[in-house]
């Protein structure tokens, strides 16, 4: 565990905390719900912040769940790590556990907080007790895996980006963000038209919507170098062996996914031990928000039989 020196505390609310890892850079974490129960690390998406869409403090109280929430580097509160690899999330959670005396937990990934998540199952085998990944995606150069097929034009183009011209990439993002630091509708808006019919019937929920403007809002309200480390991070090697993962995974996709195809999970079930993967029919991206308290219910309790809604 990191030295108690290397990782500190430092009250903001009763629920956000300002985290110092080991190098000194800031990492924001907000924790909810019931605050003896079984503890559960939601890492968000790509573009995401601590403040995402999760089930409300009854829900998560009725699930007995502690939920631990943070920015990954460069978004919202936490400072930037500029070159960060999906391995070092491992590092992080560890410094958030440690400084908040959390010896075992469960971590749950969204989207491109998918393969953190996976990281933290790789990297700490000994506290990572089970993991769970809603939409998330395979690495780059995944063997026997078409990476793009099935992928929206516009996911296309950044993660292509990434791998030949990070300089455009960095332009690209950093003009959306400017935009979205006026109104973060915007990023919904661009999103509307590559959105299959569930996706739209999700975000049109006007409490959704709220969720992931707020959560956009936070992400980018100082720029937009998170995101840009995310899509880089997520095309270079990962840094971590997937064949290291030892506690139970579940692999959640919507079947009509246009942002992560639903391969991308089948993929990554093939080579994890203890994988389970579930594909919903009828769902698609956005989909992972109505299913995580069912899947904090697994990750926390998996002999309970009932779904709370959000």
């Amino acid at each position: 565990m990191t030295n108690p020196r290397e990782a500190t505390v430092t009250l903001q609310n009763a629920a956000e905390r300002i985290v110092v890892a080991g190098d000194g850079r800031r990492l924001a974490v907000e924790t909810s719900g019931a605050p003896d129960g079984p503890v559960v690390f939601l890492l968000h998406g790509t573009p995401g912040s601590r403040s995402g869409p999760r089930p409300r403090p009854v829900v998560l109280y009725r699930l007995g769940v502690h939920l631990v929430c943070y920015d990954r580097p460069g978004y919202g509160d936490s400072d930037r790590q500029e070159g960060r690899r999906v391995a070092d999330a491992a590092a992080d959670v560890a410094a958030i556990a440690d400084a908040l005396g959390i010896d075992r937990f469960a971590v749950v990934g969204r989207s491109g907080g998918g393969p953190h998540a996976l990281a933290c199952a790789a990297l700490l085998p000994e506290r990572v007790t089970r993991a769970a990944v809603l939409v998330g995606l395979a690495p780059a150069g995944a063997p026997d895996l078409d990476w793009y097929s099935g992928m929206t034009d516009g996911n296309v183009d950044d993660f292509g980006l990434a791998d030949e011209d990070a300089a455009e990439l960095k332009l690209s993002l950093t003009e959306r963000a400017r935009n979205a630091q006026r109104d973060p509708m915007t990023l919904l808006e661009v999103l509307r038209p590559q959105l299959s019919e569930s996706d739209i019937r999700v975000v049109d929920d006007v409490t959704i919507r709220r969720l992931l403007t707020d959560m956009y809002a936070e992400a980018l309200r100082h720029g937009p170098d998170g995101w840009i480390d995310d899509v880089l991070a997520l095309r270079r090697a990962w840094d971590f062996d997937l064949g290291a993962i030892r506690a139970p995974v579940r692999l959640w996709h919507g079947e009509q996914d246009r942002f992560s195809p639903v391969a991308h999970s089948r993929w990554l079930a093939d080579r994890i031990a203890n994988a389970e993967v579930q594909v919903q029919p009828g769902a698609a991206h956005f989909g992972a928000v109505e299913i995580l308290p069912q899947t904090l219910a697994w990750l926390t309790t998996p002999e309970l039989a009932t779904t709370p809604q959000l």
